[in-house]
């Protein structure tokens, strides 16, 4: 498990391109036969990729979080962006088909991913918070999920927004967790593009083309900064800055927040003539 400490603005505002990348970008999430975690100490967060090509891969608990099960003080958010797959909690068994959510709630044991097909592969991404209390563990399809339309193809950001985990939808102690889809000849996500100093949140990019890149918007609506990013990558976005992109092409990402509530309306607007 990677550890990935605080930053105050002051700071971040000085950083260089590669530092930048170090405190808040994440690479190589989906690993074979392993599971990969970065612990954020924004909001305590860990966020991770697990890849199970030949075998199952279980997720247990660490030395780094002092638990004897992963899910011993914490609440998960599970979304499966690859081939078909299967979660097993504690014995019992959820189908995951691509773009399905399972949330499991706090105190879950058994924790073991599977694929269905080594030649397609599932990829499982996990976002995970703390937790005070058990909601129960339930799977919502990517078919049966409320949509809602926004933005349009003449300012480019045509896209369609599902919430999965939120105060409406599956119940967590903190978590939120949903999807936003780019349509065909639109780019920029997130624009107008506010804060929420509340709680911090975390983008995962994918259905990037192999060549495509994302410009990653982060930082103080007044000192904005950038970060190139490619496809199954995410980028920690601390409660002070601003969240949004623009990419070479369409592409899917999955946002995930945690800290003060769960509302997802709850944000800042920044107006267009205060970014800097």
């Amino acid at each position: 498990m990677e550890m990935r400490y605080s930053t105050h603005p002051e700071h971040a505002k000085h950083f260089t391109t590669e530092e930048l990348r170090q405190h808040y970008l994440i690479q190589d999430l989906f690993v074979p036969e392993e599971v990969k975690l970065v612990y954020t100490h924004e909001d305590r967060v860990i966020i991770g990729g697990i890849y199970p090509v030949n075998k199952s891969v279980a997720l247990e608990g660490s030395d780094q979080i002092k638990a004897a099960t992963f899910l011993e003080r914490r609440e998960l958010g599970v979304f499966n962006v690859g081939g078909s797959g299967t979660v097993k909690v504690d014995g019992e068994t959820y189908e995951l088909a691509t773009k399905d959510c399972l949330y499991v709630g706090k105190g879950g044991k058994e924790l073991i991913f599977e694929s269905d097909s080594s030649e397609k592969p599932a990829k499982f991404y996990i976002v995970s918070a703390l937790a005070h209390t058990t909601y129960p563990t339930k799977k919502q399809s990517f078919a049966d999920v409320p949509s809602e339309s926004l933005g349009s193809q003449e300012t480019a950001n045509n896209r369609t927004l599902r919430r999965y985990i939120h105060d409406e939808g599956i119940q967590s102690c903190q978590l939120v967790m949903g999807m936003t889809t780019l349509e065909n000849g639109s780019v920029w996500n997130s624009m107008p593009t506010h804060v929420h100093d509340r709680r911090m949140e975390v983008y995962f990019y994918f259905e990037l083309e192999e060549n495509a890149r994302m410009f990653h918007m982060m930082g103080e609506p007044n000192e904005t900064r950038h970060l190139v990013m490619k496809n199954d990558e995410a980028v920690i976005s601390p409660p002070w800055s601003i969240h949004c992109g623009a990419a070479t092409g369409s592409y899917t990402f999955i946002w995930g927040m945690a800290g003060e509530n769960k509302t997802y309306k709850d944000m800042d607007q920044v107006a267009m003539s205060e970014l800097r």
